[in-house]
């Protein structure tokens, strides 16, 4: 099936589902995400849908092919605009790219909630998301004190079209070349691909035996970072991982002595959040116009406090 054809039916299939469900506001809110499959998406996702459980509205969830894919998103939001729905909230795959239909929405009198990911170029409701920026400075403050000033280190970029790549990677690099100044960081560039992001550490670790640790702007890079040195036989602990996300196969592979640190996202809370702003924006409440939705540092020592945090067993 064509991704347009199989993305207007999945459109069509969920408002049906919802539309039949006779919730008691009756507000429809489109929720478009970038991906179904990422661990850590799921969990923001499952926080979306309770959500709109608790606010009592109708939800349509629809996403892309893949993460990057600008295309399909900007389908899917012209169907919902379309459709009349009484706000939209949106992952941006491409922060300027996704403006021109956000102001379409907003013209047209349909609130748009960014969530995860900013817009750059048009005015949104509100933005619920993690402070990137803030967020990657702790994240390489704590990766340089796992390595000693010289040591060699990796950084797996996210997609630097949208604003989330971008402060991660600007954010890391600030705060662990103020503190080890003398490592080479050596850049895996990927748009949150995670076979990118393995076939990158596999050519760097393969070209360079020094590499005493591997960054990650998401948590499917940290999980491809794993896989990559199981394919080249080495261990938990040979080279240090760090984690960006808080995902739950991310927080198992620290168990097992692999990742050393995570600068978890509260990935539920940012899901829940974004909708219930969603909600209340669509019956013309007063919102917010930014939500830090926070985050944990996760380390071994700090491990099982996040686990109960987020009910991870």
């Amino acid at each position: 099936m064509k991704l347009r054809t199989r993305l207007s039916a999945l459109l069509a299939g969920a408002a049906m589902s919802m539309a039949t469900a006779g919730m008691a506001d009756d507000l429809t809110i489109g929720y478009i995400t970038k991906s179904a499959t990422n661990v850590g998406w799921m969990m923001i996702n499952q926080g979306a849908s309770d959500a709109a459980e608790a606010e009592g509205v109708n939800l349509v969830t629809v996403g892309p092919a893949f993460a990057d894919d600008l295309t399909s998103q900007i389908e899917v939001f012209e169907n919902l605009i379309a459709q009349g729905v009484d706000a939209i909230a949106v992952a941006p795959a491409d922060s300027s790219g996704i403006a021109p239909v956000v102001e379409d929405a907003m013209e047209a009198g349909i609130p748009v909630i960014a969530v995860d990911t900013g817009v750059s170029g048009a005015e949104v409701v509100s933005f619920v998301a993690t402070d990137n920026l803030a967020v990657a400075k702790v994240q390489g403050a704590v990766a340089a004190t796992l390595v000693e000033d010289g040591a060699p280190v990796i950084y797996v970029t996210g997609d630097p079209a949208q604003s989330t790549g971008q402060d991660r990677r600007d954010g890391f690099m600030e705060a662990f070349a103020s503190h080890r100044p003398n490592s080479e960081i050596l850049v895996v560039p990927t748009a949150w691909d995670a076979s990118e992001a393995q076939e990158g550490v596999e050519t760097l670790l393969n070209a360079r035996s020094d590499v005493a640790m591997i960054v990650h702007a998401w948590d499917g890079a940290t999980m491809a970072s794993k896989a990559a040195m199981e394919n080249l036989g080495l261990s938990a602990g040979d080279i240090k991982l760090v984690g960006f996300d808080g995902a739950s196969d991310a927080i198992e592979a620290m168990e097992d002595g692999w990742v050393h640190a995570n600068t978890a996202q509260m990935l539920y809370g940012m899901g829940f959040d974004g909708i219930t702003i969603a909600a209340r924006a669509a019956r013309g409440e007063d919102v917010p116009a930014r939500v830090d939705t926070g985050f944990f540092l996760v380390t071994p020592m700090t491990m099982d406090s996040y686990k109960a945090l987020i009910g991870l067993e």
